[in-house]
């Protein structure tokens, strides 16, 4: 029979398994600094998460506040157990299913309807928009209207009428405005890779693209003659515009503007570096690339027109657009087809490929 552990033995039995626990207990808590030090390698400054601090705050309560103080290497002691009470806190904050005094929030949907008739109309006040969603249904006060704008930043109508987006702008005037931009091509050819530079013009209404000129050497001649083909009286691609989208590009030089001028085209010269507000121009540009451009090695300056010249047809005839509901710009007499044989027409090897039904 094995003889029972004396009083002694037992109470050092215990303090051990105690010890043990808190040295289990501190190395826990340094294992989790470690974790978190190396999840902030590479920043210039110590910035915890909120998930990191909750971490360290349930780890460090374990240990307390004078075994802190000997182990704690990135925050304090109480920075650690201040972090402790808030979560806690938190936890139990019932604060958010109290129920409020005063009058109920305006409901989400009516908001979005204030904000979204302001941005639409820009001259409506607030009993005008009052009186809208009257119409609609929605009862609401006028300063109530006020509130809901002043909170989305939206200024009263007065000064929302002196200014008027570029949104706005391009809206009104679609049909008689349209957009120019470059964009530049490596050639390969004998002598190495070549630039070429590619002018285009766009009417922004119907999306229709005008390859303008293919050069290496873009010059302020070269420029004043694409201004004359583009103002032709017989069929130039600007008759009928009033407004041309340019940037800061120096090729556009002064004689070339004063020759869109001269022929009732306005140049619209943009904020340097805002490529935004030739969205529909930059798009294009992409397409090209994507599509086509950035998925061949042109072989010399022949080579590169036919590739512009087949996506810019497949681009007119062939290719859908969101920004006209999925239409084609030009379709062809294929496009009606309903019945007959499936067929796919194919440009530059495949890369380019449009279905149709063809004709029985």
């Amino acid at each position: 029979m094995s003889s029972s552990p004396n009083p002694l033995e037992l109470l050092l039995l215990t303090v051990a398994g105690w010890l043990n626990r808190r040295q289990q207990l501190v190395i826990d808590y340094l294992l989790e600094e470690n974790r978190i030090l190396r999840e902030q390698l590479g920043k210039r400054r110590l910035r915890l998460t909120d998930d990191q601090r909750r971490r360290l705050a349930v780890k460090g309560k374990a240990l307390g506040r004078m075994v802190l103080q000997g182990v704690a290497g990135i925050v304090t002691p109480d920075t650690i157990l201040r972090w402790y009470r808030r979560l806690v806190a938190t936890k139990y904050n019932g604060s958010k299913k109290r129920k409020k005094p005063g009058r109920p929030p305006t409901p989400q949907e009516i908001a979005d309807l204030v904000v979204k008739m302001a941005e639409s109309n820009v001259r409506w006040g607030y009993t005008r928009i009052r009186d809208a969603l009257h119409n609609l249904g929605h009862e609401i006060a006028r300063n109530t209207v006020k509130r809901i704008l002043l909170d989305h930043g939206i200024e009263p109508a007065p000064e929302r009428g002196r200014k008027t987006s570029w949104r706005t702008f391009l809206r009104a005037h679609l049909g008689v405005i349209a957009a120019a931009d470059f964009f530049t091509v490596e050639v390969l050819t004998w002598r190495g890779l070549v630039r070429h530079w590619v002018f285009f013009v766009m009417d922004i209404k119907t999306r229709r693209v005008e390859i303008v000129g293919i050069t290496r050497n873009p010059s302020g001649a070269w420029m004043q003659q694409i201004a004359r083909n583009l103002t032709d009286a017989e069929d130039g691609f600007l008759l009928g515009m009033r407004y041309l989208i340019l940037d800061r590009d120096p090729l556009y030089t002064k004689d070339f503007r004063d020759l869109l001028k001269g022929s009732g085209v306005e140049p619209l010269r943009l904020p340097a570096r805002s490529p935004n507000l030739n969205a529909h121009a930059e798009r294009f540009v992409l397409s090209a690339k994507s599509e086509a451009l950035s998925r061949i090695v042109p072989l010399g300056e022949r080579h590169l027109r036919r590739t512009i010249l087949e996506f810019a047809r497949h681009y007119h005839v062939e290719r859908h657009h969101q920004g006209l509901d999925g239409r084609l710009i030009a379709p062809d007499e294929t496009a009606c087809q309903t019945e007959g044989r499936v067929v796919c027409r194919e440009r530059l090897g495949g890369l380019l490929r449009y279905y149709y039904r063809e004709a029985a």
